[in-house]
């Protein structure tokens, strides 16, 4: 009897629904790497949003830009005209007269000093004998020739009136005494307001006439307004002076007023000292009660005139617009306005993240990774807003420096789409228009398209030229097309400062890039051209030292580095990256150099007889994990790590395996302890295609070797056997080889070999004579 027939339901019910979008958004959910990547962007949006100000509306206006159609003002506001308020405060501020300190005692020591003058004079009968310094405190110039001499015009006729009025040693104390008392009451107004230094004139720009505040240092409450000559000495011994006209009151002094004089201009120091922090209170105090004014604007009024360009002054009136029209916002339309800022930036994080999911899966995959290159857009795009001020105008910096790392670290698309989101925020944010994208676009594609590989740091500054070349071209084109007049090439200054300055910028990245490289490299975990060929030098110590502890892995590298970067090239991979990966590849083996083949010498005994396959497969396997701890010793990058890594896959390894296989057949008890994972290396698989490529290349030249006879045919049969055995064994699911590119590797291989191993002309022996 046959079995029942069942239904079309019952056949279909173990096929289950393909799941609806929903299903996936709730598996999405419970995906604990994809929310932490989705956390950290969304707080990068966030971030971003308040470093731009996005409750904010932007001021788009820069200095030297020009108002085409004229700007008029939005609504009624007023401002405080900074220039007419400074005026007025330093009107008033002049009007401060400078303030000095003395006191009275300074100067009641000149009558002690006349006495100790006088009295030197009284004993001495001649010029010649009194002292030097009296002398000149005096005036008296002394000859010989004089000697006995009385008249007027002789030098000694000051000396003879002076030795007249002393008298001799009998009279002398009285005489002086009587002069001395004479000239404490003839010196007094010295003493009321005090002495100026005459070289207070220049250095406090002052003048005979002007007034002066001098305050008793004795009695801080007492200050007096005094004119700049009254206590000038030269000024007050002059007739019209407060001790020029006092002479004749004194008749004792009044018989020696020349030498008096001369006695006091030596004598007096000028005791008034400026009081700078007192002048300078005082000046801030009437600076102070000047009220600001302030300009008064009705909506309507022309602010700047069509067809100017915004200088300080106009500049300051239109922020000044701009503040007041902020400070009538709502908070409601700014809760609006920032939140159509940050679905904006959520719109185009949305479209940029597709492109990483499908294009760039390596950066999206690691979080570390994700947050440099979000931690670079959002810092470079906070930093081009704060330069696009004036006076730098620099925004194109901080977009240039991006673009060229992320095309030297990763590619040129990459940094092309990065470029073009960022240039739409910063513009929105500054609120410019179209030109402004177009310029800053131009600059951008003028850096990232010729920056394919780095092979000199001279390239980089010569992009950077080719960006500053571009930039100043289409500023001045896009200014001609606006303005419809090619004579602005030749007369408007203006527009020639700003495209040197925005080309100068241009330049001044390229040179920053350049210097930055090897922090480029390590921040980004990548490696240029520039390091790649410092690295292919033989005499690296690495090198060296495998060169010297195993030779024969070290012409086993040299021929994989030779064929490996000739296959890269084939398909478009970094060929360079190829050789220097091939060259410290099996740089592990030098730890354990008798146990690989190629170090061993014909007759020697293989030390894998004495050991289980088991124990061998771990010295084999474990050369991996020894290169790749002698690269981070000595500070290999990381693109050469991932060589010595994955070089060799998860493959098999297939001698020991067989036998341990064969170990285990003849062991029935043993054989289920044999399991083919426990002879896999441990990965990871080949994760680019000069990695792919170097596996291949690193099998094909080892197991040519082996061929006794390698003609072409055999070659290319082993070089297309081993490259389909890792194929089929999934090494190559993890990278982006095509197929296509796979038979390109390997015809590249097999001409590579059959160069190699070129057959040569049998030579006749040479005959003896």
């Amino acid at each position: 009897m046959s079995s029942p027939r069942k239904s079309r339901l019952s056949r279909t019910a173990p096929m289950k629904a393909p799941s609806g979008p929903w299903a996936r958004v709730r598996a999405a959910l419970t995906d604990a790497d994809l929310l932490l990547r989705l956390a950290i962007t969304g707080l990068a949006l966030v971030i971003l949003t308040a470093l731009l100000g996005g409750w904010r509306i932007p001021f788009p206006y820069r200095l030297g830009d020009e108002a085409t159609n004229g700007v008029s003002a939005r609504i009624d506001f007023d401002r405080v005209n900074e220039r007419k308020t400074d005026l007025a405060r330093l009107e008033v501020e002049d009007q401060i007269v400078p303030i000095y300190r003395y006191s009275p005692l300074d100067l009641f020591d000149l009558q002690y000093l006349l006495r100790q003058d006088l009295f030197e004079v009284a004993p001495v009968d001649s010029p010649q004998d009194l002292a030097a310094e009296t002398r000149a405190a005096f005036g008296i110039l002394w000859s010989a020739s004089d000697e006995g001499n009385d008249s007027e015009d002789s030098k000694n006729s000051g000396w003879l009136r002076l030795k007249e009025v002393v008298g001799n040693r009998e009279s002398a104390e009285a005489r002086i005494d009587a002069l001395v008392a004479e000239f404490n009451q003839f010196s007094a107004p010295l003493r009321v307001h005090g002495v100026l230094d005459p070289n207070e004139l220049s250095r406090r720009d002052l003048r005979p006439e002007q007034v002066i505040r001098v305050r008793n240092r004795d009695v801080p409450d007492q200050e007096t307004e005094v004119i700049v000559a009254n206590v000038l000495l030269a000024e007050m011994l002059k007739t019209t002076g407060a001790l020029g006209r006092s002479w004749d009151n004194f008749p004792g002094m009044k018989k020696l007023q020349p030498l008096m004089e001369r006695w006091l201009v030596q004598r007096v120091k000028p005791n008034l000292e400026f009081d700078e922090t007192a002048t300078i209170a005082e000046r801030a105090l009437a600076r102070q009660s000047v009220a600001p004014i302030r300009d008064t604007y009705k909506r309507g009024t022309l602010l700047v005139a069509p067809g100017t360009r915004l200088d300080d002054e106009s500049l300051a009136i239109l922020k000044s617009q701009h503040e007041a029209v902020e400070e009538r916002i709502p908070i409601t339309e700014r809760l609006v306005r920032l939140a159509t800022v940050l679905g904006l930036l959520l719109v185009l994080a949305t479209i940029h993240g597709t492109y990483l999911v499908r294009n760039e899966p390596a950066l999206v995959g690691q979080v570390s990774r994700l947050l440099i290159y979000l931690t670079v857009v959002v810092t470079s795009i906070a930093s081009a807003l704060w330069l696009s001020f004036d006076p730098w105008r620099a925004e194109i910096i901080p977009l240039l420096c991006t673009v060229m790392i992320l095309a030297i670290a990763y590619n040129q698309v990459l940094a092309a789409i990065t470029g073009f989101g960022m240039s739409l925020i910063l513009v929105l944010s500054m609120g410019r228009g179209v030109g402004e994208f177009v310029l800053l676009m131009s600059g951008i594609a003028a850096a990232v398209v010729p920056l394919n590989q780095v092979s000199s740091r001279s390239k980089v500054v010569k992009i950077g030229f080719g960006a500053a070349v571009t930039y100043f071209l289409v500023s001045w084109g896009e200014s001609i097309l606006a303005h419809q007049q090619l004579d602005r090439m030749l007369t408007d200054f203006t527009l020639l400062r700003e495209s040197l300055r925005g080309a100068a910028w241009c330049l001044a990245a390229g040179y920053l890039v350049a210097g930055s490289l090897p922090f480029i490299e390590q921040t980004f975990g990548m490696v240029t051209d520039i390091s790649l060929l410092e690295l292919s030098d033989v005499s690296h110590p690495l090198l060296q030292e495998l060169v010297r502890r195993a030779p024969g892995t070290y012409n086993h590298s040299i021929g994989v580095a030779t064929i490996s970067e000739t296959a890269a090239d084939a398909i478009g991979a970094n060929g360079l990256l190829c050789r220097v990966g091939a060259y410290f590849h099996d740089i592990g083996k030098m730890m354990k150099p008798q146990y690989f083949v190629e170090n061993m010498t014909a007759g020697q005994d293989s030390r894998h007889e004495h050991l289980n396959p088991a124990m061998s497969t771990l010295v084999i396997i474990g050369h991996v994990k020894d290169g790749v701890d002698l690269a981070q010793r000595q500070g290999l990058p990381r693109p050469l790590i991932d060589f010595i890594e994955q070089h060799h896959g998860t493959t098999l390894v297939e001698y020991f395996f067989h036998a341990a296989t064969r170990q285990a057949e003849s062991d029935p008890e043993h054989r289920s302890r044999v399991e083919e994972s426990s002879f896999r290396y441990p990965g990871p698989k080949p994760q680019t295609r000069e990695a792919a490529v170097l596996m291949i290349a690193d099998a094909v030249e080892g197991a040519s070797r082996t061929l006794t006879e390698p003609t072409p045919k055999r070659i290319e049969t082993l070089v297309h056997d081993i490259a389909m055995k890792r194929l089929l064994d999934g090494q190559f699911d993890e990278c982006s080889l095509t197929l296509r590119e796979l038979a390109i590797v390997e015809d590249s291989l097999t001409k590579s070999l059959i160069g190699i191993y070129h057959g040569r002309i049998k030579y006749p022996e040479q005959r003896t004579a």
